[in-house]
């Protein structure tokens, strides 16, 4: 499977400590890549990497804010030095806010905005330079279903994901040229430990998603590898400013009647 070999490539990915990050990066490795993971939280970076070298993968793992540009300017270079280039970003790491726009603080909503919007574009700022300068690179941003529809308490999150879709497009414009590919992937409801407590029988949320969702369950994290995998290797030479959805189909329909099977 040449197409989607990732043998020789090294893979950043930001937010990759856990959650969907972690599962992501673990197709990158099964399909050949060298992983760089990027966090905040040192606890979580060290279990990171254990689980990692655990599975026999080339890992390394730093500590910076993305939003810190002068951190991640530094960091980025000195992974040049000990590693080399970068071949495929992976810009995963975000936060999300609930509250409702009627009293979400500012402070609150520039965060969201600088984590989840500001991050991504600096990360691609820094590593696209490297790409450019070897005429070769795939960067992958993590959307959301939030990228294309509204919902109750998340306007800063789904302002900030709607911004990283025409980021998306608009970097594959600039760079298509120069063989860069850069893409992104729109997660729908993923079972996850932040989902966990609402993933209960008779738990309204969990009863609206899997009603919802024409799969009629929700995403498991590995769901998200394959795509993962595609959009970092030779398939996807061709694809370019485009978001793939992995949704369970929930984008796809309006949804079924209460009285509907």
């Amino acid at each position: 499977m040449t197409l989607f070999n990732l043998k020789g490539k090294r893979a950043l990915i930001t937010g990759g400590t856990h959650g969907l990050g972690l599962a992501m990066a673990e197709g990158l490795a099964i399909a050949g890549a060298e992983l760089v993971i990027t966090g905040t939280t040192p606890s979580k970076m060290d279990d990171a990497l254990a689980y990692y070298k655990s599975k026999g993968y080339a890992v390394s793992g730093y500590l910076f804010d993305v939003t810190d540009e002068i951190a991640a300017a530094k960091t980025i270079e000195l992974i040049g030095q000990e590693l080399g280039d970068i071949h495929i970003l992976v810009n995963n790491a975000g936060i999300i806010k609930r509250e409702l726009a009627i009293t979400m603080p500012i402070a609150d909503f520039r965060q969201v905005i600088d984590v989840d919007l500001v991050g991504p574009f600096i990360m691609s700022q820094l590593v696209g330079k490297q790409m450019i300068a070897r005429k070769e690179g795939k960067i992958i941003n993590i959307c959301s279903m939030m990228s294309e529809l509204g919902r109750n308490s998340v306007s800063a999150y789904a302002a900030a994901k709607g911004g990283l879709k025409m980021l998306t497009r608009n970097l594959a414009t600039e760079w298509a040229k120069h063989n860069i590919q850069v893409n992104g992937i729109g997660p729908g409801y993923f079972a996850t430990t932040q989902t966990e407590p609402i993933r209960v029988d008779g738990h309204p949320f969990n009863d609206f998603i899997i009603n919802r969702t024409p799969a009629a369950r929700w995403g498991n994290p590995e769901d998200l590898a394959g795509t993962a995998v595609f959009l970092a290797s030779k398939a996807s030479d061709f694809v370019n400013g485009q978001i793939i959805y992995v949704d369970g189909g929930i984008l796809a329909t309006i949804g079924k009647p209460s009285n509907e099977d």
